[in-house]
């Protein structure tokens, strides 16, 4: 998956979460799940490195895990090979909700207190989410790189509520689409090109703007 579909397909996560008083800045939820998977969304859905350590299951981990082998920092030495076993989750929401559950220990009081993306990302590696020595540097790099702090300012921005864009999408654009669809289908009974393109260029707008309410309301993409 490119960098682009990776970061399109959880930034509405990230920021639905941000609003509902999540501690992690988006730009940096981001940036953690690209370092962490490669731009991968695996079936187990774990995005953020989350080991199943000692944890409980809960109302977002239900015990699944996933064994492979990674790499670790030890007294400033790499390792390779080191055998992991992650949690597995059903969807990616569940697996940052975790994440976020893991962050109200008081291990993680500098992550939480975070003013910054910047100084949230340095906190990770203090607390020790990570025992790679640069691992702050690679986050910054990622958020500056691909401008994720632009997802922590539409974090911040009023949300268009959920239920209205859903409403103005199947009352008012729905219909409008699957008009354009039907008449398509009669311009191409009748071998009518320019309608057929001119139709089909009217259902892409529609289309377009429907994501773009789901996108306003913290919704995925259709």
């Amino acid at each position: 998956m490119m960098r682009a579909e990776f970061i399109a397909a959880i930034a509405p996560v990230a920021v639905k979460l941000r609003r509902e008083g999540s501690p992690l800045y988006s730009s940096v939820r981001i940036a953690q799940a690209i370092l962490e998977t490669g731009c991968m969304l695996h079936d187990w859905n774990n995005l953020v490195g989350f080991k199943v350590g000692s944890g409980e299951p809960n109302a977002y981990w239900h015990g699944r895990s996933v064994s492979t082998t990674t790499w670790e920092v030890y007294d400033g030495i790499k390792v390779d090979g080191v055998q992991a076993n992650w949690r597995a989750y059903d969807c990616i929401e569940d697996c940052f909700k975790d994440q976020d559950l893991l962050f109200n220990w008081s291990r993680y009081d500098r992550v939480r207190a975070a003013t910054s993306p910047q100084v949230q990302t340095n906190a990770l590696y203090l607390c020790g989410y990570a025992t790679d020595p640069i691992y702050a540097e690679k986050l910054n790099s990622l958020i500056l790189t691909h401008e994720l702090e632009r997802y922590d300012k539409e974090a911040k921005e009023p949300m268009l509520d959920a239920d209205v864009a859903n409403t103005i999408i199947n009352t008012w654009m729905g219909p409008d689409w699957q008009d354009c669809m039907d008449k398509k289908c009669a311009a191409a009974s009748m071998g009518d090109e320019d309608a057929l393109v001119q139709l089909q260029e009217q259902a892409d707008y529609i289309h377009w703007l429907a994501n773009q309410l789901r996108k306003a309301s913290g919704q995925m993409e259709q």
